[in-house]
């Protein structure tokens, strides 16, 4: 077993700052173009400081990006935990996808969405083990549903809770790119009940 690294000493509100105001500067520009090909210059323009004092916080502007996905995963993750515990497992499942599969709100919002579409790509061609990190909250909420519902005995005993939630959240996640082609696969669009039905088929008892 690998030895755990002990963590360092934790940045004041200061540094906090910085790190949020560079995050916040990189989520603007991702609303407006959609791009993560933007440069630390950019950002730094945007965010009113220094190169000095990005490269403090961020080696490179990867890690940077890195930050943000890994914040905006935790943090939605954590309010779909928050709406979906005290449901019955299958009506959490089914509420997960809904907002997995939610469209987005603005156009801002689908810019972002698309902007970090293609960095979790970007991620998982190159750093694997990091875009498992990112992915690791969401893993974890699929894997309390599918314990909750083999306890409830809506799900199947024999589940294997860890190996099948990770499936379930690829077959969710890929779904939404069959949904993104529209009709052009299938004939008709994906819609959320379809995949709920689907993944529900594969852990009922």
């Amino acid at each position: 077993m690998a030895a755990t690294a002990q963590p360092g000493p934790q940045p004041g509100p200061e540094a906090e700052s910085r790190a949020s105001r560079f995050m916040r500067s990189a989520l603007a520009i991702l609303g407006e173009t959609g791009r993560t090909d933007f440069t630390v210059l950019e950002i730094v323009e945007r965010s009113k400081t220094s190169l000095r004092a990005f490269y403090q916080h961020f080696p490179t502007k990867d890690e940077l990006l890195l930050a943000l996905v890994e914040k905006i995963m935790t943090d939605a993750t954590a309010r779909w935990r928050l709406e979906t515990e005290s449901l019955p497992a299958p009506d959490a499942l089914r509420h997960l996808i809904e907002r997995i599969s939610a469209p987005a709100e603005s156009s801002t919002q689908d810019s972002i969405n698309r902007g970090l579409t293609y960095y979790n790509d970007h991620l998982l061609g190159s750093r694997p083990k990091e875009f498992a990190a990112v992915l690791s909250p969401l893993h974890r909420l699929f894997a309390d549903i599918v314990r909750r519902g083999i306890a409830e005995g809506a799900f199947r005993a024999d589940l294997d809770v860890e190996g099948d939630a990770a499936i379930l959240m690829q077959t969710v996640l890929g779904a939404l790119r069959i949904s993104e082609l529209g009709a052009e696969l299938t004939g008709s669009a994906i819609d959320t009940g379809q995949v709920f039905g689907f993944c529900l088929r594969a852990l009922a008892r």
